[in-house]
């Protein structure tokens, strides 16, 4: 793929979801996949997956499916997973400490390279190499630092401030462990982890794998 297609904002959005996915089932050793088979796990209509594949060419065949490699290398390409990608942490509790301890190991190209938080024992203080700094560090650093991805772990009754205050940094895409919807800034992205539907997921993908072994 020389270009990246042009595509539509909801479409753009939804291909880190498929990659992660796809991750994951070819982790299963799942080979290929129908469009029905997808939409059950990624909660995405199976007309609304054909149509975003389709802006990358012939992925898929009629009666087959789609290859799962095939899938993810192309997406890997739009989302330059090749490409480091600098991660602010906001919220070093209990959560934030598990992740900034595993921090990406499995993917070279994502890393959490600056935390911030509130908690006075863990300001000024360094976890696995990353620096944790004092909330009113936050625009500073990472605009030092050219950052626009982060995590937020905080409590919902502060998700919301954080939100902004990531906003005036020039952060553009957030992952937020929040799960109340939070009021997002213009130009700025915001998913949320949904633990309920990560664990019908995890479900539906052990389901998916007996059933593939009882057919061979």
């Amino acid at each position: 793929m020389k270009n990246k297609p042009e595509l539509p904002k909801a479409t753009a959005e939804r291909i880190p979801m498929y990659y992660r996915y796809l991750q994951i089932l070819e982790s299963n050793q799942v080979k290929r996949i129908k469009s029905q088979e997808l939409s059950k796990i990624v909660q995405v209509p199976s007309a609304t997956i054909r149509r975003d594949f389709s802006y990358f060419g012939e992925l898929g065949r009629s009666g087959y499916g789609y290859d799962i490699y095939l899938l993810k290398e192309t997406f890997a390409k739009v989302l330059n997973v090749k490409q480091l990608e600098q991660i602010a942490l906001i919220g070093v509790g209990n959560l934030g400490m598990a992740l900034i301890k595993n921090n990406f190991r499995r993917n070279p190209n994502l890393q959490i390279t600056v935390a911030f938080e509130k908690n006075p024992e863990l300001i000024d203080t360094i976890v696995t190499g990353v620096p944790i700094y004092d909330m009113n560090m936050l625009l500073q650093k990472i605009k030092e630092n050219q950052i626009t991805t982060a995590i937020s772990t905080v409590p919902s009754a502060h998700a919301n401030s954080v939100l902004q205050q990531l906003s005036r940094a020039g952060v553009k895409a957030v992952l937020n462990f929040a799960p109340e919807r939070l009021d997002v800034p213009e130009g700025m992205t915001v998913r949320y982890i949904d633990l309920t539907s990560e664990l019908q997921t995890l479900i539906y993908l052990s389901d998916y794998q007996q059933e593939a072994v009882d057919q061979i």
